[in-house]
């Protein structure tokens, strides 16, 4: 009775397990991918005494007791979402120095909108004058902010809320911005040499 008992308690541990960590990923997802800033919740769990006793699970394969995560849906799911949290998140400080800005700035260039390495030394040169790369620069005397110096600062809104602290916010905007209003990077540098502003 007490191990049939405890197995039920470990099972339900597991089940409970499994379901706040999909909630933290489903809570943390759209945040990481600077869509809105999560906002804290809590969840009350009754624990008796008899679930009290239960030995501590060291690893996600044994909380969903397996030795491959991938052999489950949910944990397929789990694995691969947590993988794109710590990608992204990663993305956004690494994007914190110039030197990575720079990087993350010429993969999305390359990768998601398909522009040639010419196209990035043109959006390298534009935005080392605008802000030396450096998502924290701010124009005193216009308002503008960010690697890409937008102006206002509030149109970043439409990419996500938190273009103040995200250089991956500031950049993926900067970049639509370029594209939707001079195609191209280079593009964007020959109004920049023409006007001092872009």
């Amino acid at each position: 009775m007490k191990t049939a008992l405890l197995k039920s308690s470990k099972k339900s541990v597991a089940i409970w397990g499994a379901t706040a960590a999909l909630l933290l990923v489903a809570t943390i997802l759209p945040a990481a991918y600077a869509l809105e800033i999560a906002t804290p919740s809590e969840v009350e769990l009754d624990v008796t005494k008899s679930s009290a006793i239960i030995e501590p699970v060291e690893t996600v394969a044994q909380l969903f007791n397996e030795d491959d995560l991938s052999a489950t849906a949910s944990g397929a799911i789990f694995s691969s979402e947590m993988a794109l949290v710590s990608t992204v998140s990663r993305q956004v400080e690494l994007a914190r120095t110039p030197l990575g800005a720079k990087k993350v700035a010429k993969s999305i260039l390359l990768n998601e909108y398909g522009f040639a390495e010419k196209e990035y030394k043109c959006l390298n040169t534009l935005w080392t004058k605008e802000s030396h790369w450096n998502y924290k620069a701010r124009n005193k005397r216009s308002g503008a902010h960010g690697i890409a110096q937008a102006l206002p600062a509030s149109k970043m809104n439409v990419v996500s809320t938190d273009w103040r602290t995200n250089p991956v916010t500031q950049i993926r905007w900067g970049l639509r911005y370029i594209s939707i209003r001079y195609e191209t990077p280079c593009k964007a540098l020959a109004k920049h040499k023409r006007s001092n502003y872009y």
